[in-house]
């Protein structure tokens, strides 16, 4: 087709030069020189990084939230259309997070976000050219990740097991997470993924998907095994056959009662309403525990992660163990983490030592 206007229509497979499209959803298909509207770009783009690179859930939406405020700030200058968007957009967009005061972590994100949008973009001929690829953001500064100390860590252990003592089914339950964050270093959104097949208790293993749909099987310790047996045993099966909230009832009756036989039968860690325990549940309960812990940084499960990664490498573990262990595509991602051993060595030398 050629010169034609096509406005909320479907295409699919098809060659298309020098149309203009509006409000269509647009897959599999060679197109030159069309233009569709940034809001449909952003929701093509997701299904584009969910079909074909394969990216989690999490990765995906912090795509779109990023994508979502540039299309926020293109729309107050009046672009709506893939072609419109330019570098000097871009730039812009940019400075005024700086300006408001967002970190250079942030800004280096919603670049590299911005990048990887108007490069796909440029590819499906939804834009004549890739506008960011010039595009610059600072370097994200390189902040060491906290850590907690092996004394702190058995501290807050002790707190959870007093806790689990009295068999209390949601105390057994952070028990054995925490036990497992710390014992094999897995990502929050890895933990709340997990379902009872994946935990092998006389191997003590657990089988992971992690980043990019890449599997992978990691160990864990006596202590871990013992928190998550408590969990199954005595904690599980009353969250399991816990009734709904009233007020969950009301909203979601048909979903939660039709949904919920199904995700206690396979879901390891259960919240509210026999339901998959969430990320969001996972952060709270981490980081209540860590208000009291001494020490700089983000009081998250991620501290827990690295916290593992760091107490293996002080114990002698082989780098490449720990970045399988972790699940890093890249060792000098896990490299990060000698880094904190030589730091903590230097305190303790600049502590310890007459002549520092």
């Amino acid at each position: 087709m050629t010169g034609q206007t096509v406005t909320g229509q479907t295409v699919t497979g098809q060659t298309v030069t020098g149309q203009t499209v509006t409000g269509q959803t647009v897959t599999g298909q060679t197109v030159t020189g069309q233009t569709i509207s940034l809001t449909a770009a952003v929701e093509d783009f997701a299904v584009y990084l969910a079909a074909e690179r394969g990216f989690s859930p999490h990765t995906i939406r912090a795509y779109r939230s990023d994508l979502a405020g540039l299309l926020s700030f293109a729309d107050g200058r009046g672009v709506t259309a893939s072609s419109a968007l330019t570098l000097d957009l871009l730039r812009d967009w940019l400075w005024v997070g700086t300006q408001a005061g967002l970190a250079r972590a942030t800004i280096a994100r919603r670049s590299a976000s911005a990048r990887a949008f108007t490069a796909w973009l440029a590819r499906t001929g939804a834009s004549p050219a890739d506008p960011a690829i010039r595009l610059r953001s600072p370097k994200p500064g390189r902040t060491l990740p906290r850590v907690i100390n092996r004394s702190q860590m058995q501290d807050l252990l002790g707190h959870l097991e007093q806790r689990a003592a009295g068999g209390e089914p949601h105390a057994l339950r952070d028990l054995a997470i925490v036990e497992l964050l710390y014992a094999s270093g897995l990502r929050v959104s890895e933990l709340v993924g997990l379902d009872t097949g994946d935990i092998d208790l006389h191997r003590l293993t657990v089988r992971v998907t992690g980043k990019g749909s890449k599997e992978r099987v990691v160990p864990f310790g006596v202590p871990a095994q013992s928190a998550i047996l408590g969990y199954l045993d005595r904690g599980r099966p009353v969250l399991a056959a816990a009734k709904l909230q009233p007020e969950a009832a009301v909203l979601n009756a048909a979903v939660l009662d039709a949904a919920a036989p199904q995700v206690a039968a396979s879901a390891l860690f259960l919240g509210t309403a026999r339901r998959r325990l969430g990320v969001r549940a996972v952060y709270r309960l981490v980081a209540a525990l860590l208000a009291d812990v001494p020490g700089n940084g983000p009081a998250g499960p991620h501290a827990l992660r690295h916290t593992a990664a760091t107490h293996l490498l002080d114990g002698g573990a082989d780098l490449r163990a720990v970045q399988e262990l972790l699940g890093h595509a890249s060792l000098g991602t896990t490299q990060i983490y000698t880094h904190v051993s030589a730091e903590r060595l230097k305190q303790s030398y600049l502590t310890a030592h007459p002549r520092a």
